[in-house]
């Protein structure tokens, strides 16, 4: 029974000192409290339990007239041959005294009675009843009785938190067996990638480390917790105790003070939030649709979807950004406040390059200047265009190689798009070459033509055409046009075309003179038709028109 009771004191004091402790930190936390009135009204302490609060005198401040009456009163109470009954309330010209064995405990005032908005006698009343009850509880807790009790549930404590430090460091012993467990049936499992080894090691690692570090936490916060219990049960350290735990409640009870009074504008950052994401789904919705050909606008191309999206979005959080910000926890700090005008400092002074790519971006895609897979030349880079991004913009190149370009430099630059018109009228092919004025232009002509009829994979309508481009100082500049549908297949065309027309003149005994020459030779530079597939020529491969033009004497 005397176990049960002290035990629920012991509770029950600890759960006192909880609630004065926030109704302090309630009153320091409130920003309408005069901070005179919160000095002059000081608790008086003793063995770490609040009695009463008093308030300063004009000629003696509230802490140092609280500290002398704490002494006083630990004074008689250690005193074994003091009677608590001989405290009494006495009537003085200054005030109403509380004198016990001819020494004045306290003496209140008018000055104490309006600030408590009671009379003298009953304040002075209440502050008697609670030096009997201190002085009581005093002698009380150091009984023998009572320290043997309190060292008992000491060792209690103590054992308790050895209970859970073991338990604390068993289960860490088994998560860690767990994680080790996925760790190595990860590391079984075969991987195509290495950055994914290494993905994975990191994660793993990351996820140890704060297991751990959480782990060392808790077995901290059980030590202090107990170390602050076991403390609080004997009266020359409660005080300490007292301010131990404080160090661990008034952080939480601050944490839960502002989640409380920040709740009304999380509130309305959650609805906010809500509203803002609805109304990017929809837009996104929208765009898709656009994309897709499923909802069509008159002179909207679909390709500006996506981008146009892109500026939706960018608009709207940026309104949401607005309209949030009053409601952020701390916003009307001066700290919030210096931070957001550093870092619009920095973003301004680091992203003007950025910004320039991004609108650059958007340019070039109202703009329609390429799309996605078309085949351009951009400056030197001739390739496909992989991907069109915000700053950059990817192009694989004819040799697989990847080139990344700004989206400012290709807006300033000059841009050859060899897609564009292909895929309605055709991409023109051309190919020139230099002819001696003694060869008829006709003749010329003719040969060109049917080195393009015998091209695979040229375009018959628009048929192909020859222009003059010169009369040079040595020959007839001639320029045949063909026309392709296709222009990732130049390369390969062009590659085709100029067999045809080498073929085409040397079976016609033509000499082609690109670029110049000083004299005439003695015998005309041509390739005989019984050396054209010359070893190691291969038959098969060595003229796209191979079958439609035999050979007089195939290579051996």
């Amino acid at each position: 029974m005397a176990s049960s009771r002290a035990r629920r004191s012991l509770v029950a004091a600890f759960a006192g000192s909880l609630i004065l402790a926030a109704g302090a930190a309630e009153l320091r936390a409130e920003p309408g409290l005069d901070p005179e009135a919160e000095q002059q009204a000081t608790p008086v302490v003793v063995d770490g339990l609040t009695l009463f609060s008093v308030h300063a005198r004009i000629s003696l401040a509230g802490p140092e007239r609280a500290r002398r009456i704490a002494e006083r009163v630990a004074a008689l109470a250690s005193d074994p041959a003091f009677d608590p009954r001989s405290i009494q309330v006495v009537e003085e010209d200054a005030g109403t005294g509380i004198i016990a064995g001819g020494q004045r405990l306290i003496l209140v005032t008018q000055s104490d009675s309006e600030a408590e908005h009671a009379t003298r006698a009953a304040i002075a009343k209440l502050y008697r009843e609670a030096i009997l009850e201190a002085v009581g509880r005093f002698r009380a807790d150091r009984s023998r009785a009572a320290l043997q009790l309190a060292a008992g549930w000491t060792v209690g404590i103590g054992a308790a938190l050895a209970a859970v430090l073991a338990l604390i460091l068993l289960l860490g012993r088994r998560v860690d067996a767990v994680l080790e467990t996925r760790q190595r049936s990860r590391r079984a499992q075969p991987q195509i990638q290495s950055y994914r080894i290494l993905g994975s090691e990191i994660l793993w690692g990351a996820l140890r480390g704060a297991f751990n570090a959480g782990r060392a936490l808790l077995a901290f916060t059980a030590c202090f917790v107990a170390v602050g219990f076991a403390l609080r049960l004997f009266p020359w350290t409660r005080e300490t105790a007292n301010g131990l735990l404080a160090h661990l409640a008034d952080p939480l009870r601050a944490l839960l003070h502002g989640a409380l009074r920040a709740l009304p504008n999380l509130v309305v950052l959650a609805l906010l939030f809500a509203i803002v994401r609805w109304v990017l789904k929809a837009a996104r919705l929208f765009s898709e649709s656009v994309h897709n050909g499923a909802l069509s606008i008159r002179s909207f191309d679909p390709s500006w979807a996506a981008p146009t999206y892109r500026l939706v979005r960018i608009v709207v959080i940026a309104f949401a950004l607005i309209a949030a910000y009053p409601y952020i926890p701390g916003s009307s700090s001066e700290a919030f406040k210096a931070i957001s005008i550093f870092a619009g400092i920095l973003f301004s002074l680091g992203s003007s390059s950025v910004i320039s790519s991004i609108i650059a971006g958007y340019a070039m895609t109202y703009r329609r200047t390429f799309r996605v897979g078309d085949r351009v030349k951009i400056g030197d880079v001739l390739g496909d265009v992989e991907q069109i991004g915000l700053m950059v913009t990817r192009v694989r190149t004819i040799k697989n190689e990847e080139a990344v370009i700004p989206n400012s430099t290709i807006l300033q630059g000059e841009v050859l798009n060899y897609s564009a018109y292909a895929r309605q009228e055709g991409l023109i092919l051309h190919v020139t070459v230099g002819i001696g004025y003694e060869v008829p232009w006709r003749q010329v002509e003719g040969m060109l033509l049917l080195a393009a009829d015998r091209t695979r994979h040229l375009l018959r309508e628009p048929r192909p055409f020859v222009l003059q481009r010169a009369l040079a100082d040595f020959c007839v500049n001639y320029e045949l046009n063909v026309y392709c549908a296709d222009a990732h297949a130049m390369l390969d065309l062009y590659t085709e075309l100029h067999r045809s027309v080498l073929d085409s003149f040397n079976e016609y005994g033509v000499q082609i003179m690109t670029p110049a020459y000083q004299r005439d030779p003695a015998e005309p530079k041509i390739v005989p038709r019984d050396q054209w597939y010359a070893p190691p020529a291969r038959v098969d491969v060595a003229s796209p028109d191979a079958g439609a033009l035999p050979p007089v004497t195939a290579a051996k």
